[in-house]
């Protein structure tokens, strides 16, 4: 497994994982141009040349970073490959000088993000803007 910061963005690959990982139908998204404007950093973890994993380290320019897009393909659950990626994440923001990492999840991902990755529960705030 390699695992890449700031790697070159196929938008393709990208939209492609990414509609794997949530179950969803693929739409193409401009992937790269939305992680140059808007992120601190971005991994992408490949399994011979392949993408097979992402997070994205979006920021607010200061001391709050955000873990968006975390994705590992269905085939490649379950190897660690999300744990490194968000390790890494981690290290990425706190290296930038960031306070904070924030990171919303649903319930089911509870174990990913509290138990093996060590992020910590708190109470937060959402409203849902569009269906």
């Amino acid at each position: 497994m390699d695992v890449r910061e700031r790697c070159p963005v196929d938008d393709v690959a990208l939209s492609q994982l990414h509609a794997a990982a949530f179950d969803e139908t693929p739409r193409l998204v401009a992937w790269g141009e939305r992680l140059e404007r808007h992120s601190l950093s971005w991994l992408g973890a490949f399994d011979g040349g392949r993408l097979v994993g992402f997070v994205n380290l979006a920021w607010d320019g200061d001391r709050h970073a955000f873990l968006l897009d975390t994705v590992v393909a269905p085939a490649h659950r379950g190897r660690g490959i999300g744990r490194e990626l968000v390790t890494r994440a981690v290290r990425v923001a706190s290296e930038a000088g960031c306070t904070w990492l924030h990171a919303d999840f649903a319930a089911d991902l509870s174990p990913f993000y509290l138990d093996r990755c060590g992020l910590t529960p708190t109470a937060a705030g959402l409203v849902r803007l569009h269906r």
